[in-house]
């Protein structure tokens, strides 16, 4: 049974009052009611268990992006922030936060367009902090290429991280630089060939499993 996506849950049946003394009518009656119950499980579960059955399962997911370009001040701890909801179940974003709304493991992946201004290479630190805490080993250390005939350095940098999030849990990607050259930047749309804008920071969390016990 099954609607839009969505496997319908059977409701439970009303049965009859049974009668005071053995009559057939009923017998037949009440096991009617719990033969197309059960039928009905069965064919929930059915579908559920099928090869295409995950296309009924809705687990918290979000997708968020930015569309602005983002700065930093050297040597400083800087947050990557977010401002667009692309898709959402289950998780939110606040400017930075990303708060989950039930407890599990979550797969959060995450791509930065950086861009460098200088004729050397500058490097770059991208690290999680979970409500407020840095993450340890969370750290990853990348170097940008430089200008180069007349264009600027640029570099898609991205991780996915395995998180542990309780309850209204929240992440955020920080990230330093020690020369200003390097900065976040959100890319208009372009011709020659025709191609799409891009977002400076591109970040999704997927509900993983449950907590372990």
């Amino acid at each position: 049974m099954t609607s839009k996506n969505r496997i319908i849950v059977p409701a439970s049946p009303s049965l009859p009052l049974g009668t005071d003394e053995y009559e057939r009518r009923y017998q037949d009656q009440f096991t009617n009611i719990l033969r197309l119950y059960f039928n009905q499980i069965q064919n929930s579960l059915g579908e559920l268990f099928s090869d295409a059955g995950g296309k009924y399962v809705a687990f918290p997911h979000g997708a968020f992006s930015s569309d602005q370009d983002q700065t930093a001040i050297v040597n400083t701890a800087t947050l990557m922030t977010l401002n667009t909801t692309d898709f959402a179940s289950g998780i939110s974003i606040n400017n930075s936060e990303i708060t989950v709304t039930n407890a599990g493991i979550y797969n959060l992946q995450f791509s930065a367009q950086f861009q460098n201004t200088d004729t050397a290479f500058q490097d770059v630190y991208i690290w999680l902090k979970q409500n407020g805490t840095d993450i340890t080993g969370s750290t990853g250390f990348v170097s940008i290429p430089n200008r180069h005939a007349g264009t600027d350095g640029h570099s898609i940098v991205g991780w996915n991280y395995f998180l542990s999030m309780n309850a209204n849990d929240y992440v955020e990607i920080y990230w330093s630089v020690p020369n200003v050259a390097v900065s976040i930047q959100h890319l208009a749309a372009s011709g020659t060939p025709t191609k799409p804008s891009t977002q400076s920071v591109v970040a999704t969390l997927s509900f993983v499993s449950a907590l372990s016990a």
